[in-house]
């Protein structure tokens, strides 16, 4: 049975395509990103990401237990009651327009949600092509949320990437996004459901599947490049609509398929195990996910304990991050994750804060912060690591839909000494 809403948008989406036939590119479509530091909230760097860490897991568990994901939404918000609600840390920003003729709205870049939606900051233009559903949307990040409106609507994501009908949330309220104007949500498709009322069964395609499924992208898949950087602005990042840039990154990708424990399954959920140097083990082989919405690279507690011992790093009680000395940095060995049977090096540079940018989060210029830190779980949560933005800055990333899988490969950035 197709709700009213569903079928509200299937009609929209063919009655825009019959108007306005359809190309099919060549894939894939790149779209720039921009990186920014959020000065406004960089102390709260750990806070924010553990709130998210712990509502995707509360969530996640509970749909893996067999709660409805009204239900899973309802105990993953109950969760985090009372946790201050705080702006993502590090973001890559895309510009997207939204209508015809399009207003373009600057939107955070999340592989750990799925709705798209605008007006945290820019406030939503109406056009000849918005369509009003009769549908509420709500969705909770953790630390952060909105609620509003469906629509659909044009979405350009390139000039030659234009996708029409596409569903989007039009926020009437809103936190933990200031300075930008929402969220292109493009996790999997799961993670939308229950975020529409009273569809609250209804998936929502995301950007990537609507365009897939309209011949204008050649693969449902997408590609991303970060690259890492000593300030605190700078368009460098690079996302890949229906391919990969074979520019961005060097050798062959890897790729490795999702995983099947919960809750890192109802993510974009890989298996990795994490050595320190040739010898020392520090997370066996367990389950995480790869999230563009966190800033920093967790592991479990127990992983993380043997990571500070074998690195001698102590707690800074000003930034709240593990701190080495100069004497200890010099020796810092690398830090080898294994994925799928191949291993990436994660560098003794990339595992430390860009030190040009220590005064942003209230350290010391002269101090070495290290970027690895507790999850707040012991290994066997289901949700053991994430590899946030500090791992994806080093590392090209493919996150595959139609084949249920992530790819990594090495860039020119894997060994880059800029921090």
């Amino acid at each position: 049975m197709f709700s009213a809403s569903s079928l509200l948008t299937t009609v929209v989406l063919a009655l825009a395509v019959s108007a306005n036939p359809i190309l099919v590119r060549d894939s894939p479509v790149t779209l720039p990103l921009a990186r920014r530091l959020n000065t406004t909230s960089v102390h709260n760097v750990i806070r924010h990401d553990l709130t998210r860490a712990k509502y995707l897991r509360t969530r996640g568990a509970a749909v893996a237990q067999g709660f409805s994901v009204d239900a899973a939404e309802a105990a993953a918000a109950a969760s985090i009651v009372g946790v201050p609600v705080d702006n993502q840390v590090v973001t890559y920003i895309a510009s997207v327009g939204v209508g015809s003729p399009a207003t373009t709205y600057e939107l955070l870049v999340d592989t750990g949600s799925s709705n798209t939606w605008v007006g945290a900051g820019t406030k939503y233009a109406v056009t000849s092509t918005s369509v009003k559903t009769s549908n509420k949307v709500s969705v909770t990040y953790g630390s952060g949320s909105f609620s509003g409106t469906e629509y659909t609507d044009t979405v350009t994501l390139a000039s030659n990437l234009v996708i029409p009908a596409q569903s989007i949330g039009v926020a009437s309220t809103s936190s933990g996004f200031s300075g930008t104007d929402g969220i292109l949500g493009i996790g999997p498709t799961i993670l939308t459901q229950g975020t529409l009322s009273p569809a609250t069964s209804t998936l929502i395609p995301t950007v990537t599947d609507n365009a897939f499924s309209l011949g204008l992208i050649t693969a449902n898949q997408i590609g991303i490049s970060f690259e890492p950087t000593t300030v605190e602005s700078v368009v460098n990042g690079e996302l890949s609509f229906g391919g990969v840039d074979t520019t961005k990154y060097t050798g062959s990708i890897t790729y490795a398929p999702l995983t099947t424990t919960s809750p890192a399954s109802y993510y974009w959920g890989i298996n990795q195990s994490i050595t320190y140097g040739t010898s020392t083990s520090i997370l066996t082989s367990t389950a995480g996910i790869v999230d563009t919405g966190t800033t920093l690279l967790y592991i479990a507690t127990d992983a993380y304990n043997r990571y500070k011992t074998a690195t001698g790093a102590v707690l800074d009680s000003t930034t709240g991050l593990l701190r080495i000395t100069s004497a200890q940095y010099a020796s810092l060995k690398s830090l080898f994750f294994t994925i799928n049977g191949a291993t990436f090096e994660f560098t003794a540079n990339a595992q430390i804060w860009p030190r040009s940018l220590n005064s942003a989060i209230g350290g010391t210029s002269s101090n070495i912060y290290l970027v690895v830190y507790d999850i707040g779980t012991n290994t066997g949560a289901g949700l053991d690591f994430i590899n946030g933005y500090a791992f994806l800055e080093r590392f090209y990333t493919v996150f595959d839909t139609a084949n249920k899988r992530v790819g990594f490969a090495t860039t020119p950035y894997t060994t880059a000494t800029t921090n």
